[in-house]
């Protein structure tokens, strides 16, 4: 019988990317608590300093909570446009190693370095050498998960930051697991980890003690994913030609609008920033969704299908237009946003083959 072959997979998670991005290009904010986006009297915490974490400021906290946690938390204004710049450069070094690079977002990604380009025998080498040339050459701080597949890198890259390195090898894959707390798996949600409580399910270990008919009786499709992540199995490829599945932009305004005709206004450019992204995308979506935030926070979104897709500037104006139509606006609003989503796009078959090496 043919042995199996492992794969070797790292996961680079930038340590609070946007804030340390601030950080570096303002040293004055060095060792301070940060927080980039909004400020004290409203708007959202798009990302938390270390130091702005100890007081519990985290990211998707209204900055008026954040501000009140932390008396001299400083924010600043988000700069996507030097983020994605450094993104950039964080990138072409890993593609010194592999071509197999799947980002998931400006600050992280998977790389498949089961064969590599520089012929390096270890996993482990390489994601040294990946932290260290960041270091060196960008100024900025990662973490890295190194193990079998994608569901271990992920959690391996977060268990030691900031600036954590993290292997967890085939034979350690089931004893990892087994002592793994049931809300450190990914997908297990507050809700999820109470109802898994209830079944007596706490650990890794307990999870596979569950069969795969127990686990698809209480957790539906989602149990057919516990069952294999808590045996150490996720055949997810990294994918190089990973596909968005969906572009948009929104705004968080300093001032509330009143009423339809101020939002209107106030969406233009963030419409007209949205349709630049989705022609660059090339992709041909399905799904247009406006979403509003009121002055308490609720918020509201409505979408409009159209059946042979969102091809010209004129159906995505008038798409918002009957959108806009059908909100009932009762009070102040402090966000807008829009987006396009349901995408149809050909995928292609990614086959490359894989080596058995050392770890």
């Amino acid at each position: 019988m043919e042995k199996k072959r492992e794969r070797k997979i790292i996961h680079i998670d930038m340590d609070a990317f946007f804030a340390s991005v601030e950080q570096m290009d303002q040293p004055e904010l060095t060792g301070k608590p940060v927080a980039v986006g909004g400020n004290r009297q409203r708007g959202v915490v798009a990302a938390a300093s270390y130091e702005a974490r100890k007081f519990g400021v985290h990211s998707a906290m209204p900055s008026k909570i954040a501000a009140l946690k932390c008396n001299n938390l400083i924010f600043v204004k988000p700069r996507f446009e030097r983020y994605r710049e450094l993104s950039h450069l964080i990138r072409e070094i890993f593609f010194r190693y592999t071509d197999l690079v799947e980002p998931l977002s400006l600050d992280e990604a998977y790389l498949d370095v089961t064969e590599n380009k520089l012929g390096i025998e270890t996993a482990t080498e390489i994601a040294i050498q990946i932290k260290s040339e960041i270091k060196s050459e960008i100024g900025l701080i990662a973490s890295a998960g190194v193990s079998v597949n994608k569901f271990l890198a992920k959690i391996a890259s977060d268990y030691r930051k900031p600036d954590g390195l993290f292997i967890i090898k085939p034979h350690q894959v089931i004893p990892f697991i087994e002592q793994l707390p049931i809300e450190k798996f990914f997908g297990v949600g507050k809700k999820t980890a109470e109802k898994m409580h209830k079944l007596n399910i706490k650990t890794g270990a307990d999870l596979q003690s569950k069969s795969y008919k127990e686990l698809i009786k209480h957790f539906g499709k989602q149990g057919r994913y516990f069952y294999s992540v808590s045996h150490g199995e996720d055949n997810r490829r990294v994918n190089p030609n990973r596909i968005r599945k969906s572009v948009g932009a929104e705004s968080t305004f300093s001032v509330s609008l009143k009423n339809k005709s101020e939002i209107w206004e106030a969406l233009q450019p963030i419409a007209e920033k949205c349709w630049k992204r989705y022609k660059q995308s090339e992709a041909n979506a399905h799904t247009l969704t406006l979403k509003i935030k009121f002055d308490d926070f609720q918020q509201i979104t409505r979408s409009k299908t159209f059946e042979d897709g969102i091809e010209s500037a004129n159906t995505f104006d008038k798409g918002l237009e009957s959108l806009m139509d059908v909100f009932d606006l009762n009070q102040s609003v402090r966000l807008v946003g829009c987006s396009l989503s349901n995408f149809e796009i050909i995928e292609k078959a990614n086959k490359d083959g894989q080596l058995t090496l050392r770890f």
